[in-house]
């Protein structure tokens, strides 16, 4: 009976015992399972923003060299092979190019890849054409060069491919060496499992997997690296309840896209998107059979196999993983065995996942905080248009090393020891074209043209000028300025203005005292309007910040960045009208659809005429005034406009100046503040005429406005002549403001009816001035 009792109480511990383990274990299995639907259903990947510049535009008749045509696709990332068979690639022949362009999703829709051949001669496009039609081609955009990325927090770097936009190569040749049996299977193969589990217990510790393409995603999603039973128990539980919740396809496609390819520094390469692209610069779907053979050889061992570190391993691996495609009839034998004899066909190089252009990221940067967190930039794959000009910013980089470096060898002076700035824009919509915030622009630190603030010197001046010019019935261009020594009153010191060659002119006309720069004149006229009004019209110029209404702020003894004179200077381009300095084009979101647009804003801080006779006044200095040595640099006809700048003891060398279509900003000096030796003209200008004479530059052609009518004029007596007279010029006069008094050539002197001027009868000059000329 004890015997009896004992076994009952024995079974019923036992039946209790496995009916609350087995219970536990069911809560635990259901909820294991419940966390891993709602883990993937909820899984939001991190994808990086990509940064891209604008799209090159080719046509007829662009000024473009064929070796710039050339830096630009390599910075584009397009292969130079003698075989163009894939998009992404081109060869060269002389100044002949052939190129197969990359399909590319653009701001306003999709276009194919293509084959077309550019033709270059004389430092232009002379024909573009499509090779399968043989048209000739007007417009044609190229895919942008991506320039950078706002990578996640854990620096994982991946291109989201589809399921769809897969290969089916690929997706036949991960499951013939991973998971041959992945749509037969429920996410666990119990004889794999099995198998594994005896190697496990013999050897005492996890030492197998046995692992589906399912339990691979588990565990690289949910789970940790540890080799338990537990772990892997887990990882089962997982992917069955995953196969019960989602299709085989979004399973396949989260995997391909989680998977670790690879390492670049601190960036992890995730995905075969990406994968792809780091190894072979191509898409996923241009991969072909030996290349998709060496990726799927990755899964194994990403570092083991790395092919630019262990190239050996890394064709051995290929070649097995070809071997399994041949066996199992994926490609052809010929296929594989051509294959098998190829290259590995890596790039020597892998993409950086730096940009190489970090001063202009920092602008694009702190445009984009204004609207969008951090984390957003960092995880939604935005992608990013901007409006960086590759060309451009390439000529702004070699103008800028290249001058400072001949600059430090003339002066004897230890290479590194000078430092300069360029900012690029278009003068149409205040677009930034390049920016360049060191002579090493690769290198991310201290961003001078945006953040490096210094004295601008006689940059300045066309504020004072400017003011002046609105007050046309008191100033025009040929008003007689009093260029002699000035003292002013400072506080308890006295201040005398020097002009740079210590000479003083004496009476000179307005538009030569700003074309020569002459310190002693301008200074009187701006003590005469007032320095605050001078400063009023830095502030509608563009630059908000408040300066202290010095005298001596009318000789640029206040600090600005490059990027601040590129916002004043753009508005004088644009013939008054101010727009804040754009980067971005537009934001859109992975799939294409648009975020947000960024069309251009702009206010008439200014009316037309005055801007008009200054921009005259500013073509000046590259004529005749203190930029006129870089005439034989530029090309001839670009009439350009533009001001140099130098600070106290020769410690920042400036110019800022504009063509019919670009504004360039150029600043030299030492970051410890120390002289550098150089004027405006003898330092910033010349790297200006230099990076202008190698772009693409429209000639400035100054739209007259109607209240505008032009005279010619004898300027040191501002009275009216024959063209044929000496010392005659022709001047622009805001109507009414111009002479009354005609001197004709042989000294005599004619007025009008009425001897006031501001009661003449403007129709009879008018009628006069007929008959003169």
């Amino acid at each position: 009976m004890k015997i009896r009792k004992i076994l009952k109480i024995t079974a019923i511990f036992f039946t209790v015992f496995f009916l609350v383990a087995g219970g536990l274990t069911g809560i635990y299995v259901f909820r294991l399972s419940q966390a891993a639907k709602e883990k993937f259903g909820s899984k939001k990947w991190e994808l990086p923003a990509r940064i891209y510049a604008r799209p090159p535009e080719l046509y007829s008749g662009l000024a473009l060299a064929p070796d710039a045509f050339a830096k630009e696709l390599e910075l584009m990332r397009y292969r130079n092979t003698e075989r163009i068979d894939t998009s992404g690639s081109y060869s060269r022949r002389d100044d002949t190019f052939t190129l197969f362009t990359r399909a590319f999703r653009f701001e306003d829709g999709a276009e194919g890849a293509r084959k077309i051949r550019v033709t270059f001669r004389n430092g232009k496009i002379s024909a573009i054409r499509d090779l399968e039609t043989g048209d000739a081609l007007g417009l044609t955009r190229l895919d942008p060069a991506l320039i950078g990325s706002f990578y996640p927090t854990h620096n994982q770097d991946r291109l989201w491919v589809t399921f769809k936009e897969t290969p089916p190569l690929l997706i036949q040749t991960i499951m013939a060496i991973e998971d041959q049996d992945f749509y037969e299977h429920y996410g666990v193969k119990p004889g794999s499992v099995i198998r594994a589990l005896l190697a496990n217990i013999k050897a005492g510790k996890a030492v197998q997997g046995g692992s589906t393409l399912t339990q691979q995603l588990v565990k690289n999603l949910f789970l940790s690296r540890s080799r338990t039973i537990r772990r892997k128990f887990d990882e089962a539980v997982m992917a069955l309840s995953l196969e019960w919740s989602y299709e085989k396809d979004q399973i396949f496609e989260a995997y391909i896209n989680e998977v670790y390819m690879g390492q670049d520094g601190k960036r992890a390469i995730h995905g075969f998107g990406m994968a792809a692209d780091f190894y072979f610069n191509r898409s996923a779907d241009d991969l072909h059979a030996g290349e998709i053979a060496l990726l799927a050889g990755l899964l194994k061992g990403p570092s083991y196999y790395d092919p630019r570190r262990n190239p050996e391993r890394a064709e051995k691996r290929r070649n097995i993983v070809l071997k399994v495609m041949g066996d199992k009839k994926l490609i052809r034998p010929d296929e594989m065995e051509n294959a098998r004899q190829s290259p590995l066909g890596v790039t020597p190089d892998p993409p950086s996942g730096n940009t190489r252009f970090p001063a202009f990221t920092d602008l694009l940067k702190e445009r984009l905080l204004k609207e969008y967190s951090e984390s957003d930039l960092r995880s939604e794959g935005l992608r990013i248009f901007t409006t960086l000009e590759p060309g451009t910013q390439l000529a702004a980089e070699k103008a800028l090393g290249k001058r400072l470096l001949a600059v430090e060898s003339r002066k004897g002076l230890p290479k590194g020891e000078l430092e300069g700035a360029v900012i690029v824009t278009s003068t149409a919509g205040n677009e930034v074209l390049a920016m360049v915030g060191g002579r090493d622009p690769g290198i991310p630190g201290f961003n001078r043209a945006l953040k490096a603030r210094r004295p601008v010197g006689s940059l300045i001046k066309v504020a004072v000028y400017l003011t002046a010019l609105q007050s046309p019935d008191k100033y025009t261009l040929i008003t007689l300025l009093d260029d002699s020594e000035i003292e002013i009153q400072n506080r308890s010191q006295i201040w005398a203005p020097q002009n740079y060659d210590r000479i003083f002119h004496g009476k000179v006309p307005l538009y030569a005292a700003l074309a020569h720069s002459y310190n002693a004149a301008t200074v009187r006229l701006g003590m005469d309007l007032g320095v605050d009004r001078v400063l009023d019209t830095v502030r509608k110029l563009g630059v908000e910040k408040k300066f202290d209404p010095y005298p001596s702020a009318l000789l640029g003894t206040m600090s600005m960045s490059p990027a601040d004179v590129a916002r004043m200077y753009q508005t004088l381009a644009s013939g008054g009208f101010y727009s804040p300095l754009r980067t971005i084009q537009g934001v859109y979101q992975p799939d294409g659809s648009p975020l947000k647009r960024y069309p251009m804003t702009v206010r008439e801080n200014f009316e037309s005429a005055p801007v008009y006779l200054l921009s005259k006044a500013l073509q000046a200095v590259l004529t005749e005034g203190t930029a006129r040595s870089v005439k034989n640099i530029l090309p001839p006809g670009l009439n350009a406009a533009g001001k140099t700048g130098t600070s106290s003891d020769l410690r920042d060398s400036w110019f800022a100046g504009f063509t019919g279509n670009r504004l360039a900003v150029v600043w030299i000096g030492r970051d410890d503040n120390q002289p550098c030796g150089l004027t405006g003209a003898s330092g910033a200008l010349q790297i200006w005429a230099e990076l202008m004479a190698d772009i693409d530059n429209a000639p400035l052609h100054l739209s007259k406005p109607d209240t505008v009518k032009w005279f010619t004029v004898e300027p040191y007596q501002g009275v009216l002549t024959d063209k044929s007279c000496p010392g005659a010029i022709s001047i622009p006069f805001v109507e009414g403001s111009e002479p009354w008094e005609t001197v004709y050539c042989d000294g005599r002197r004619q007025k009008p009816p009425s001897s006031d001027p501001q009661k003449k009868d403007k129709s009879s000059i008018f009628d006069l001035l007929k008959d003169m000329f």
